[in-house]
């Protein structure tokens, strides 16, 4: 692992106070370092724009946290690097590494005494009147959510060709293991362990109680239809990039054919962080 991609979190400084020292100590151990140009420029040094740094690196470390690591694990694709996230906000679920440890992490991961865990994505496409106009692959979720001023959203949904049901909600969110954390949990749904392999739907605010978030396989193909006139409907992407939906448009989501590769430098204790965010057995 030679060639090293970085990328940072904007608009915060403790990236920049990490890398004056953490770059000359790769440097001083024969490493080819690929910049975010943001970060880079700041530091009055040669950088690349984020799109280019997976095709050129054999790793990725991550300085911010977890909304960082979703928007570079979108970037890597298919590209199969592996990332290591560096948490420098508040407790992250797949930021593994505090600013404190980044030296005795980076050293396992280059050493080759690092274990790995592979998350599964799911890509999402858009199709109107029958043409695919729109493309996505997510580590979290794919949401579809109406706006402020919008009606009762009415989502006719499809399971391997096989009617489900047609939701009428708020939204309804599709979510990896990953994701069960983010907004999915938030909506009601259930904790998935994050190396397991499935896919979550969970309704947001239904109109019928009785709907209930359901897991199913990660093989599946949910393919859901909006039939409301409201235009005040949207597609979002791990909450970061979102999507104007039209009545009669249907999203197709199934699991992407990649998968996100997180390094884990130390005993991790995925219970431990449960414990910690959702702040379990506190009064």
């Amino acid at each position: 692992m030679k060639k090293i991609g970085i990328i940072c979190k904007l608009g915060r400084p403790e990236p920049l106070d990490i890398l004056k020292g953490f770059l000359p100590w790769l440097r001083e151990r024969g490493h080819e370092i690929f910049l975010d140009m943001e970060t880079a420029h700041l530091l009055d040094i040669e950088g690349h724009s984020r799109p280019q740094i997976p095709a050129l690196s054999d790793i990725i470390i991550v300085l911010g946290g977890d909304g960082t690591m979703l928007s570079v694990a979108r970037l890597v694709g298919d590209r199969n690097v592996p990332i290591l996230g560096v948490n420098l906000g508040g407790l992250g679920f797949i930021t593994e590494v505090n600013r404190d440890e980044i030296y005795a992490a980076v050293d396992k991961v280059l050493s080759g005494i690092c274990s790995e865990e592979e998350r599964i994505m799911l890509n999402a496409v858009v199709y109107r009147n029958d043409e695919k106009i729109a493309d996505f692959v997510v580590l979290n979720d794919v949401v579809i959510n109406k706006g402020a001023l919008a009606r009762i959203t009415d989502m006719e949904t499809y399971v391997n060709n096989t009617y489900v049901t047609t939701f009428k909600a708020d939204g309804l969110i599709i979510a990896t293991p990953t994701g069960s954390t983010a907004y999915s949990l938030s909506a009601g749904g259930p904790i998935l362990y994050p190396t397991l392999s499935g896919i979550v739907l969970t309704p947001i605010c239904p109109h019928t109680l009785t709907n209930r978030p359901i897991m199913l396989p990660d093989d599946c193909i949910v393919e859901v239809t909006l039939r409301s006139a409201s235009e005040d409907v949207f597609l979002t992407l791990d909450g970061q990039v979102g999507f104007s939906l039209r009545n009669n448009d249907t999203v197709e989501v199934k699991k992407s054919g990649f998968k996100t590769r997180l390094l884990i430098p130390g005993e991790r204790d995925y219970f431990q962080i449960l414990r910690t965010k959702l702040k379990w057995g506190e009064r």
